[in-house]
Protein backbone atom coordinates (compact mmCIF):
# COMPACT_ATOMS: atom_id res chain seq x y z
CA UNK A 1 0.00 0.00 0.00
CA UNK A 2 1.38 3.38 -1.04
CA UNK A 3 -0.79 5.64 1.14
CA UNK A 4 -2.53 8.92 0.52
CA UNK A 5 -1.36 10.66 -2.66
CA UNK A 6 -1.79 13.94 -4.51
CA UNK A 7 -1.42 13.78 -8.28
CA UNK A 8 0.58 16.31 -10.28
CA UNK A 9 -0.54 17.28 -13.78
CA UNK A 10 2.04 15.11 -15.53
CA UNK A 11 0.72 12.04 -13.70
CA UNK A 12 -2.88 12.73 -14.72
CA UNK A 13 -1.72 13.20 -18.32
CA UNK A 14 0.07 9.83 -18.10
CA UNK A 15 -3.16 8.33 -16.75
CA UNK A 16 -5.04 9.82 -19.71
CA UNK A 17 -2.40 8.22 -21.96
CA UNK A 18 -3.34 4.88 -20.37
CA UNK A 19 0.12 4.19 -18.92
CA UNK A 20 -0.01 0.85 -17.13
CA UNK A 21 2.45 1.88 -14.40
CA UNK A 22 0.14 4.71 -13.34
CA UNK A 23 -2.91 2.45 -13.18
CA UNK A 24 -0.99 -0.23 -11.28
CA UNK A 25 0.34 2.24 -8.72
CA UNK A 26 -3.03 3.96 -8.27
CA UNK A 27 -4.56 0.57 -7.50
CA UNK A 28 -2.14 0.31 -4.57
CA UNK A 29 -2.96 3.67 -2.97
CA UNK A 30 -5.30 4.12 -0.04
CA UNK A 31 -6.60 7.54 -1.17
CA UNK A 32 -6.07 9.70 -4.26
CA UNK A 33 -6.54 13.47 -4.40
CA UNK A 34 -6.16 15.98 -7.22
CA UNK A 35 -5.38 19.67 -6.64
CA UNK A 36 -7.77 22.20 -8.15
CA UNK A 37 -4.65 23.77 -9.69
CA UNK A 38 -4.04 20.56 -11.68
CA UNK A 39 -7.63 20.62 -12.90
CA UNK A 40 -7.07 24.19 -14.13
CA UNK A 41 -3.92 23.13 -15.97
CA UNK A 42 -5.81 20.23 -17.56
CA UNK A 43 -8.66 22.48 -18.71
CA UNK A 44 -6.12 24.88 -20.18
CA UNK A 45 -4.35 22.03 -21.98
CA UNK A 46 -7.66 20.74 -23.31
CA UNK A 47 -8.51 24.16 -24.76
CA UNK A 48 -5.11 24.32 -26.47
CA UNK A 49 -5.46 20.85 -27.98
CA UNK A 50 -6.67 19.72 -31.37
CA UNK A 51 -9.55 17.81 -29.75
CA UNK A 52 -10.98 20.45 -27.46
CA UNK A 53 -14.44 18.97 -26.79
CA UNK A 54 -13.17 15.41 -26.26
CA UNK A 55 -10.44 16.56 -23.91
CA UNK A 56 -12.76 18.87 -21.96
CA UNK A 57 -15.13 15.93 -21.53
CA UNK A 58 -12.26 13.79 -20.28
CA UNK A 59 -11.33 16.38 -17.65
CA UNK A 60 -15.01 16.75 -16.66
CA UNK A 61 -15.20 12.98 -16.17
CA UNK A 62 -12.05 12.99 -14.04
CA UNK A 63 -13.45 15.80 -11.86
CA UNK A 64 -16.77 14.00 -11.40
CA UNK A 65 -15.04 10.85 -10.16
CA UNK A 66 -12.26 12.38 -8.05
CA UNK A 67 -11.66 14.10 -4.75
CA UNK A 68 -10.49 17.59 -5.63
CA UNK A 69 -8.58 19.62 -3.04
CA UNK A 70 -9.08 23.38 -3.14
CA UNK A 71 -6.97 26.15 -1.67
CA UNK A 72 -8.01 27.90 1.53
CA UNK A 73 -6.38 30.18 4.11
CA UNK A 74 -4.22 27.34 5.46
CA UNK A 75 -3.04 26.52 1.94
CA UNK A 76 -2.09 30.17 1.50
CA UNK A 77 -0.10 30.07 4.75
CA UNK A 78 1.76 26.98 3.53
CA UNK A 79 2.32 28.62 0.14
CA UNK A 80 3.90 31.69 1.73
CA UNK A 81 6.30 29.59 3.79
CA UNK A 82 7.30 27.32 0.91
CA UNK A 83 7.79 30.19 -1.53
CA UNK A 84 9.93 32.12 0.96
CA UNK A 85 12.13 29.11 1.80
CA UNK A 86 12.68 28.48 -1.91
CA UNK A 87 13.52 32.16 -2.43
CA UNK A 88 16.10 32.02 0.34
CA UNK A 89 17.65 28.93 -1.27
CA UNK A 90 17.62 30.62 -4.68
CA UNK A 91 15.59 27.69 -6.05
CA UNK A 92 12.18 28.98 -7.17
CA UNK A 93 9.46 26.68 -8.51
CA UNK A 94 6.74 27.57 -11.02
CA UNK A 95 3.85 29.31 -9.23
CA UNK A 96 1.34 26.51 -9.78
CA UNK A 97 3.82 23.99 -8.38
CA UNK A 98 4.21 26.03 -5.20
CA UNK A 99 0.42 25.89 -4.72
CA UNK A 100 0.41 22.13 -5.39
CA UNK A 101 3.22 21.76 -2.84
CA UNK A 102 1.25 23.79 -0.30
CA UNK A 103 -1.76 21.48 -0.68
CA UNK A 104 0.42 18.38 -0.30
CA UNK A 105 2.01 19.75 2.88
CA UNK A 106 -1.28 20.99 4.30
CA UNK A 107 -2.95 17.59 3.94
CA UNK A 108 0.17 15.52 4.63
CA UNK A 109 0.01 13.79 1.24
CA UNK A 110 2.65 12.16 -0.93
CA UNK A 111 3.00 14.14 -4.15
CA UNK A 112 3.14 11.90 -7.21
CA UNK A 113 5.06 13.71 -9.94
CA UNK A 114 7.67 13.32 -12.63
CA UNK A 115 9.10 16.78 -11.96
CA UNK A 116 12.37 16.62 -10.04
CA UNK A 117 12.26 20.27 -8.94
CA UNK A 118 9.82 19.35 -6.15
CA UNK A 119 12.80 17.78 -4.37
CA UNK A 120 13.88 21.32 -3.49
CA UNK A 121 11.03 21.54 -0.97
CA UNK A 122 11.92 20.42 2.54
CA UNK A 123 9.50 18.00 4.24
CA UNK A 124 7.63 17.28 1.00
CA UNK A 125 7.22 13.58 0.30
CA UNK A 126 7.37 12.83 -3.42
CA UNK A 127 7.31 9.71 -5.53
CA UNK A 128 8.02 9.37 -9.25
CA UNK A 129 5.86 6.97 -11.25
Amino acid sequence: MIGRVLLDTNIVIALFADEAIIKDNLAQTSEVFIPSIVIGELYYGARRSGRIEANLARVDELVAGSTILVCDAETARQYGGVKNRLRLKGRPLPENDVWITALALQHNLILVTRDTHFQEVENLQTVNW
